[in-house]
């Protein structure tokens, strides 16, 4: 079963062992349209590789890595470090940890270049995000559909259609018991910024990297 939602408000949605929030116009257009120009431009944008499954793989988008000293991330054998905040960077976090009292101190920003680029099913649930991560999604650029299943029951899932602006909050266990994805989308010629804000517990500076 999949349940597509769309809600201009924005409101905490209750899947099953879930807690997510969806706005689909959190940012006005003026804001999206300009931290989309300023973004493009401005984060170091790479390639990175990650180790899957015996074998090393370029990942299929963009990425880039800003936040606090000391909050280092692992994900799919992959370390990175953060870059120093950028201002426009700083700026959403404090709006976003203010609002919804979650202390961000690091986003992992996503270029997806084309419909070409996508994400697999995976879960964020590094040892370092926390056994409840709270990881707050701001979309920008083309619209993309993004999907969560049910661990248990890969039938049961939710779909949003991520669009310019919109803001996505998964909390709770949702990183525990679902998975999400990016799937392609050959249509789409155009680019989208997903920049992921979350908590990593830091590390102290005597730690191995």
């Amino acid at each position: 079963m999949t349940i597509s939602l769309f809600d201009p408000d924005g409101q905490w949605l209750k899947p099953p062992r879930a807690s997510l929030f969806w706005h689909s116009s959190y940012l006005a257009q003026s804001r999206a349209d300009s931290l989309l120009v300023t973004l493009l431009a401005e984060l170091d944008w790479q390639q990175g590789r990650v180790h899957l499954f015996g074998k090393d793989h370029q990942e299929p988008r963009l990425s880039s890595y800003y936040g606090d000293t000391g909050s280092d991330y692992s994900y799919a054998n992959r370390a990175v470090v953060p870059a120093p905040w950028h201002p426009a960077l700083a700026a959403l976090r404090q709006q976003l940890s203010e609002a919804f009292s979650s202390p961000f101190n690091a986003v992992l920003c996503n270029l997806y270049r084309n419909g070409q680029d996508c994400m697999g099913w995976h879960s964020d649930d590094e040892p370092e995000l926390g056994p409840q991560p709270t990881i707050a999604s701001v979309s920008l650029g083309a619209t993309r559909r993004f999907r969560l299943r049910d661990k248990q029951n890969p039938k049961l899932q939710q779909t949003f259609e991520l669009n310019h602006g919109s803001l996505l909050i998964m909390a709770g266990t949702t990183q525990r018991y679902w998975q999400h994805s990016l799937a392609k989308a050959q249509k789409i010629q155009s680019p989208r910024i997903n920049l992921t804000f979350r908590y990593v517990t830091p590390k102290c500076a005597s730690s191995p990297a």
